[in-house]
């Protein structure tokens, strides 16, 4: 019975991360419902836990608010953004209920385009010819303090821990590359500026995390799994600028990124396939996003504020020290929102979306 709880409990708080949905630029976050925060309830005081989560995305295509656009894929001036990125955790827990965790990402992103460069007009760029900007290295990276309410060994069946967390910013938030242009005359140059806000190693913010996750057991071998976090970036802008060096522009809602707040949440159900060899199979659904307002601080700059609805199953293998999840969210809902400028403007931007993504995680406990 013992074991059987255990297993229950390492697959009740599956690890999840939420990152960059193409060019709806939702980072990667790894707080209470992150990677490296299953079993929390197990851990005792002075114990360690390492985890590793994985994920991959390919993001290109377009949406205008929800309505699908396929007629830049037809075209082929679509943007792809393709995006591999690691999460690094460590926690430690002080009592049974009290835990601290800290959390630094690493991604690699690499981003064609054709209107970033000579433009998707073939009159301006005759070859059609996509060019690519990368951004690789360390991300924001997150301390978490988190508490569970109840006790964990008078409540194996169900649970639920809130937590706070601050986000650094350590990940570049200026990541420049070369981007290629045509004078009149017909000859080639290129100009060096910030990457787009998508392929950002990082937003320049200090942000706050607010966060809940829990587990209920319902039958004997289903339990609920739910949590969520809203992070919010009191930073207005960010020093990397939206504007070719080439072109003047002054107008704070055009110039500078944004420095935006984001939200995600999860739901669904575990199912212990094996209690004794420790599989478990998981379905639920999520939500992640970008605002278009903040809840404090300013709302100018550059952003592509939206959200993504997904079906999520997954698979996880769990011992008494080492567990291994793997997910892979399936889009059934994308909307590129309006933005704080969009409503100024009377416009309404896009944004390209992945079809799905794939997660990998493994954690130790020592």
């Amino acid at each position: 019975m013992k074991k059987y709880l255990l297993v229950l409990l390492l697959i009740g708080v599956l690890p999840s991360s939420v990152f960059s949905q193409g060019c709806v630029a939702v980072r990667g976050m790894s707080c209470s419902v992150g990677t490296g925060t299953n079993g929390h309830a197990m851990m005792h005081p002075g114990q360690w836990q390492i985890s590793m989560g994985f994920r991959n995305l390919h993001s290109y295509k377009h949406y205008v608010g929800a309505v699908y656009q396929p007629q830049r894929e037809a075209a082929g001036n679509n943007v792809i953004n393709d995006q591999q990125a690691f999460d690094f955790g460590v926690n430690y827990s002080v009592t049974d209920r009290f835990l601290l965790a800290f959390n630094l990402p690493l991604t690699f992103n690499n981003r064609t385009s054709l209107y970033e460069h000579y433009g998707n007009a073939i009159a301006g760029n005759p070859m059609q010819k996509r060019f690519a900007t990368q951004s690789n290295g360390i991300g924001d990276a997150r301390i978490t303090a988190s508490y569970w309410v109840l006790d964990p060994i008078e409540h194996m069946k169900g649970n639920f821990s809130v937590g706070f967390a601050v986000k650094l910013p350590t990940g570049n938030w200026n990541v420049q590359d070369e981007f290629h242009r045509r004078r009149t005359d017909g000859t080639d140059y290129t100009i060096t500026k910030a990457v787009d806000q998508s392929i950002q190693l990082g937003d320049g913010g200090l942000g706050f995390n607010l966060e809940l996750q829990g587990y209920q057991q319902l039958f004997s071998r289903t339990s609920l799994y739910y949590n969520g976090f809203y992070l919010s970036n009191p930073r207005n802008v960010n020093s990397a600028s939206n504007v070719a060096p080439d072109r003047t522009v002054t107008d704070p809602m055009v110039q500078y990124m944004s420095a935006p707040d984001q939200y995600a949440a999860r739901v669904g159900l575990n199912y212990v396939v094996s209690a004794k060899a420790g599989i478990g199979a998981t379905l639920g659904s999520r939500i992640e996003g970008v605002p278009a307002y903040d809840l404090l601080g300013g709302s100018d700059g550059f952003r592509r504020p939206g959200y993504i609805v997904s079906i999520e199953p997954g698979l996880s293998y769990s011992s008494l020290k080492n567990t291994y999840f793997v997910s892979v969210p399936i889009a059934t809902h994308r909307n590129r929102i309006k933005s704080a400028n969009d409503w100024k403007t009377g416009r309404h931007g896009d944004a390209a979306f992945a079809d799905y993504l794939i997660s990998v995680s493994v954690t130790h406990r020592f």
